[in-house]
């Protein structure tokens, strides 16, 4: 009788060690999990802080071809400025805002702020960040104003592109 409790003793004790290495597996697999997602995240806000930076920077040239690296291409695209309304693909974007924006400028600095968050699901990520737009006019009139940027993104290849951006101005008085 003794060595049957005491087997039976012994088969507890391995299904308790065997319970606590699969729970200390399964803690083992979610830090890990959690600490890659936290470096991914950490990734993903230095690459689109840097993308965003970038194309501040190549809307404050001007020319309306600077940017033109960080958009898709595909016709059936939409895009929302501060005027007019809307965009139908990248060549119609380009013409317009150079025409209605770029071509009357003397000098024009596009700023993104610090509100910088960065979303991302696989191939598909999206960006809000308020902006500052400083425009001085070749008849010498200097305008600013404070808007809200919306940016969609999609990995193609090597490439983060804009597939949607939406900038717009708060109402007078917001």
């Amino acid at each position: 009788m003794d060595i049957s409790v005491e087997k039976a003793h012994k088969n507890r004790v391995e299904r308790w060690r065997w319970l606590l290495y699969v729970v200390l597996a399964l803690a083992g697999a979610s830090l890990t999990f959690v600490g890659a997602r936290a470096q991914q995240k950490a990734t993903d806000d230095a690459t689109f802080r840097n993308l965003v930076d970038n194309l501040c920077a190549a809307w404050s040239t001007g020319n309306a071809e600077a940017p033109a690296k960080f958009y898709a291409k595909d016709g059936g695209l939409v895009f929302y400025d501060v005027a007019p309304f809307e965009y139908h693909g990248w060549k119609e974007y380009h013409d317009g805002v150079q025409k209605e924006f770029l071509d009357n400028a003397s000098e024009i600095k596009l700023t993104a702020g610090k509100d910088l968050k960065v979303t991302r699901h696989g191939m598909i990520a999206w960006t809000i960040v308020p902006m500052h737009l400083m425009e001085k006019t070749k008849d010498g009139k200097t305008s600013e104003m404070d808007l809200r940027y919306t940016g969609i993104w999609e990995k193609r290849g090597a490439n983060w592109v804009l597939v949607h951006d939406h900038l717009s101005a708060p109402a007078a008085g917001s």
